[in-house]
């Protein structure tokens, strides 16, 4: 290792010392800077809790489309129909509400708030969360683009190559040539196949602790790039694209959630920091723990504890940026760690 990598390690930790323990803040998963922004805004200069902050600040993601990961207008499946899946918790009733496979709706976090609001549910999804958006006044709208259409188009004159089928060949679309007989054709999994990096890593995951230790958590995504339909990925999947208990504190996970939910990673972090483990050692440990078993994967988590000591932990990636923002900032930062 150089002496300038070293260097950069040395102020990544430096910084994250710095700006643990201090509280209230934001921080959100990539370097998604202006809904990190708006949270803290709404937070802290329009007086709302931490609930507020995560879904103004999802809301900002969907509507900027982050890195076409998140809104409309990317990740179309295998129809070519982008599809979005979303998630509010909050850490003091330990009540959620979430929707998945959501159709022809925009602001996903919002509808996901109306069923933590106004239900008695945790999760609602495709047609029907659509339906349960309409009557709650949430205007129908197509979510393909101009780009989407493309990325569909290209994903089909490439033999719709890569996809996420294994084992059998099926040819759904009817202009598709054979389908890779299984998704890794024997071969490593490797970011390419998985299609996972820092343009398509699936997910804004964002935690906010507010003036009175409230803490929420939320995520939003349009979910991975040719999925087969009707997929629901890690994303709105309570304890795992994210939890919250406010007498412990939050973890948000991105990247391959379709590897990751098979390890309620966000829960697992929180029971551990409940226990007394730090954020980084939980965090270490949980990706640790993925690596195992799928050592080619791609996946970062946050772990933050009530106190407002927070770390993350990454694999698969050269590096995972994510952005912060307390009264400590002059605006947001942006911190990085070296991923294992």
């Amino acid at each position: 290792m150089n002496l300038i990598s070293l260097l950069v390690i040395f102020l990544t930790l430096f910084e994250l010392s710095c700006f643990s323990g201090a509280l209230p803040f934001v921080i959100t998963t990539w370097m998604f800077t202006n809904a990190t922004q708006a949270a803290w805004d709404a937070m802290n200069i329009r007086s709302g809790n931490a609930l507020d902050a995560v879904e103004e600040g999802c809301l900002v993601c969907e509507r900027e489309q982050c890195d076409t990961t998140v809104g409309y207008g990317g990740s179309p499946d295998e129809t070519g129909e982008t599809t979005l899946d979303a998630m509010i918790f909050d850490g003091d009733s330990m009540d959620m509400g979430a929707v998945g496979d959501l159709r022809k709706i925009k602001s996903a976090i919002s509808v996901a708030r109306h069923v933590l609001e106004y239900t008695q549910h945790s999760l609602l999804v495709g047609e029907s969360a659509t339906n349960f958006a309409k009557s709650m006044g949430f205007k129908e709208e197509n979510l393909s683009t101009n780009v989407s259409i493309a990325m569909w188009s290209d994903w089909k004159n490439n033999n719709c190559q890569p996809n996420f089928w294994k084992n059998v060949k099926p040819d759904p679309l009817k202009n598709c040539g054979p389908y890779t007989p299984d998704r890794y054709s024997g071969r490593k999994k490797s970011m390419l196949l998985n299609n996972v990096g820092f343009s398509n890593h699936d997910t804004i995951g964002m935690i906010a602790i507010d003036i009175n230790k409230k803490i929420a958590a939320g995520t939003s995504t349009n979910g991975a790039k040719n999925k087969i339909p009707g997929r629901v990925g890690d994303g709105p999947i309570p304890g795992s694209g994210a939890y919250a208990d406010s007498a412990v504190g939050a973890a948000v996970e991105t990247g391959d959630g379709d590897i990751m939910m098979r390890f309620s990673a966000a829960s697992t972090i929180v029971e551990m920091m409940r226990h007394g483990i730090t954020p980084k050692s939980a965090a270490t440990k949980l990706i640790g723990r993925i690596a195992s078993y799928y050592p080619n994967f791609s996946g970062a988590v946050i772990a933050v504890n009530k106190n407002g000591d927070f770390h993350a932990a990454c694999h698969g990636f050269p590096f995972f940026p994510f952005s912060f923002a307390s009264n400590e900032t002059s605006g947001v930062r942006v911190l990085k760690i070296k991923c294992h």
